[in-house]
């Protein structure tokens, strides 16, 4: 998720924890502590592009490094704050539920997060949350801010934290329900339609978990569409984009190729384009899809020309964005083809 989410969740979590016992200093560490794992942002001024692209929610977002990094602050904290009721052992349970808050979360969209690394290179991904949703963010930030505010010993702080993070936790519940439903949907379309595939992938589009970007994939390409869980027909309206492996013979030696098909976990297509060889990573959507279903991808890296993929995934999350694709959103959500 977004950094400011992290931030908000882990100061609240702080607050449930130990807010009796450290007060607002609880906050204010639970915060730090639910960042830590974005350390690996640090390894953006030695890497190249496509090696941080792995290197990003790699090894910092494992199990192993929460283990590590859990006894090593707790050893710390213990140390420094030495308190009679925050021993060794709440400061393990603290740290740790924090940090692995963090992966899990982080799991739950489309980048991929390596719990197991080093053991296994396997990127998890749920995609049950735009990276970063208000629907589930929201709760939290507004109660991070208000506990800032309000006195430590308020009798509501307890109440106004739990009630966020249980809003928070409802909604992500309520995505998962709402990508049972698309993917049943889905599934539905493709035997209704005779659409033959190997697997496909459903993602939400940003800020909602109404509208789902679909990529089904088969032998040659892939069938893509948007499906809300408002629609009420069947059939699924899907676009065919061809994979054209065949354009990576000329780069087949390229440093960046191999990191970008693992990356990618195989949901990739490729295109010239002006002159430019473009690879496309279909996990993260299409630029405004929901309005114009043939647009680039938003992630699309430029091989032909490495110098010009400068924030390679954030530049194309809201591209185009303005009053009538927002307008068109809102209209796809609620269920107009």
């Amino acid at each position: 998720m977004d950094s400011i989410t992290h931030i908000a969740l882990g100061a609240v979590v702080g607050e449930v924890m130990a807010g009796k016992k450290l007060g607002k200093h609880a906050m204010f560490i639970g915060a730090i502590a639910q960042s830590l794992p974005d350390i690996d942002f640090v390894a953006s001024f030695w890497m190249t592009f496509s090696e941080n692209l792995l290197a990003h929610r790699g090894f910092t977002h494992s199990f192993l490094f929460v283990a590590i990094t859990t006894v090593g602050l707790s050893l710390l904290a213990d140390r420094w704050y030495q308190k009679p009721d925050m021993r060794l052992g709440p400061w393990l349970i603290f740290l740790g539920t924090q940090m692995t808050l963090h992966l899990l979360i982080d799991g739950c969209n489309a980048y991929g997060t390596g719990w197991f690394e080093p053991f296994s290179h396997e990127r998890i991904s749920f995609h049950f949350l735009f990276v970063a949703d208000p629907f589930f963010s929201a709760w939290v930030g507004v109660a991070a801010i208000v506990l800032l505010v309000l006195r430590t010993n308020h009798p509501q702080r307890m109440k106004l934290a739990m009630l966020s993070l249980l809003l928070s936790t409802g909604y992500l519940l309520y995505a998962a329900y709402n990508k049972f439903t698309i993917e049943r949907d889905v599934a539905t379309a493709l035997k209704k339609q005779n659409i033959e595939h190997s697997r496909y992938l459903t993602t939400p589009t940003p800020l909602n978990s109404w509208l789902w970007f679909v990529a089904v994939e088969n032998d040659s390409g892939f069938h893509i569409a948007h499906r809300s869980v408002f629609d009420r027909s069947e059939v699924i309206d899907f676009r065919y984009f061809p994979r054209n492996k065949e354009l990576l013979n000329e780069v087949v030696g390229h440093e960046s190729l191999q990191h970008l098909i693992r990356f990618s976990q195989g949901y990739y297509t490729v295109k010239q384009k002006d002159g430019k060889l473009i690879f496309n990573d279909l996990r993260f959507g299409q630029i405004t899809g929901w309005a114009t279903p043939d647009n680039e991808f938003v992630f699309h890296f430029y091989l032909s020309h490495p110098d010009d993929n400068l924030l390679v995934i954030q530049r194309g999350r809201f591209a185009n964005w303005n009053g009538e694709t927002v307008r068109a959103l809102i209209r796809r959500i609620q269920g107009e083809q």
